[in-house]
């Protein structure tokens, strides 16, 4: 995504709407053949991050302002993306709104979400030539998994190809992109009274883990190209749900000992295990969680695993759950001249 370079009329206002993304699994935690983690992950419909950009008003003049609905610890991240915006592209203050964004540390990919809309946002305002890509490494996301950034441009079911040899400032390639079956579901179950890893925890916890066996990886490898991608592209999910599965098995197990178990939230766990004992369905864990999922061949099939997770997780307040569909394009970016109520811009 190549936002525009011109620069916009002084009340002009931007929106950015960028997708969440599910996190379906790494491929080699281990680089057994010299690239780290590759990412399978899926842009979903629903749960995304909205924020809207302009210039600061007469009585804020000559600062940044940021409202909405972000914590404080958000807030302070917008923060120091925007000094990395001034520092690199333009000195102009500008006022960020987020309106919509994901809890954090939920699994569903809020932090680089937020940093790139707010990039995009504020490359739209001020008029300048840059692509989502180059944003993800200024604002330092990206850097082990490149679902979120590759996403954002995309949308879609996604595999990257991971780091060379470790970490570093780009972002992985893009192997794979598989359209979504439009008539397919998502199912999400969250835990809200938990926090997936994160920060030094996160590192903390990697690092104690043992290597991850590259016969395990090769299987991995083999179930995302030869069951979950063709299952996706026939639009027939009896072999992408039986892949994703074992894939999410596999690598749940890995990950086990850092966050107590194959599932992170035993709840989450109890209720998509309910609902795969009923119907098909592909079932596992965003990321570190604690949101779970569930993906089912149609509306109907998501509805009545929905009433399933629900039974399951009765007299459990802290557990959500909604259904979703999946999402074949990327971020939306809008313009709109607030003197004219005129959209000059869509990408």
């Amino acid at each position: 995504m190549q936002l525009h370079s011109r620069r916009l009329h002084p009340d002009a206002c931007v929106s950015v709407d960028a997708p969440a993304r599910l996190h379906l699994g790494f491929l080699d935690p281990n680089a057994s053949l010299g690239r780290a983690f590759g990412s399978l992950g899926l842009m979903i419909d629903g749960a995304g991050t909205r924020v809207e950009a302009r210039l600061p008003g007469h009585d804020h003049a000559g600062h940044d302002q940021i409202e909405g609905a972000v914590s404080e610890a958000e807030r302070e991240r917008i923060a120091i993306c925007l000094e990395r915006l001034h520092a690199a592209f333009d000195p102009t203050p500008v006022a960020i709104e987020v309106l919509r964004t994901p809890r954090a540390h939920s699994g569903l990919g809020s932090g680089t979400q937020l940093a790139l809309a707010v990039g995009a946002a504020f490359a739209r305002l001020l008029g300048h030539a840059v692509s989502s890509a180059e944003l993800a490494g200024l604002l330092g996301r990206g850097a082990r998994s490149g679902i979120g950034v590759l996403g954002f441009e995309s949308g879609g079911l996604l595999v990257d190809g991971g780091p060379p040899a470790g970490l570093h400032a780009g972002v992985p390639p893009l192997l794979a992109r598989q359209a979504f079956p439009d008539n397919w579901r998502v199912l999400l179950v969250s835990d809200t009274s938990r926090e997936g890893l994160h920060g030094a925890e996160e590192r903390r916890g990697l690092a104690t883990l043992a290597p991850f066996p590259q016969a395990l990886a090769a299987h991995l490898c083999h179930l995302v190209l030869m069951k979950i991608l063709p299952g996706a592209a026939e639009r027939d999910i009896v072999p992408f749900a039986e892949g994703l599965t074992q894939m999410q098995q596999t690598i749940g197990e890995y990950f086990a000992p850092v966050q107590g178990g194959v599932f992170a939230s035993p709840a989450v766990e109890h209720a998509l295990r309910a609902v795969a004992a009923q119907r098909t369905a592909g079932i596992g864990q965003s990321s570190w969680g604690p949101t779970g999922f569930a993906i089912l061949a149609s509306a109907r099939d998501a509805e009545a695993a929905l009433a399933t997770a629900r039974e399951a997780t009765r007299g459990m307040p802290q557990i959500e759950c909604t259904v979703v569909a999946g999402l074949n394009r990327g971020a939306t970016v809008r313009a709109v001249e607030a003197r004219q109520h005129q959209r000059i811009d869509a990408a």
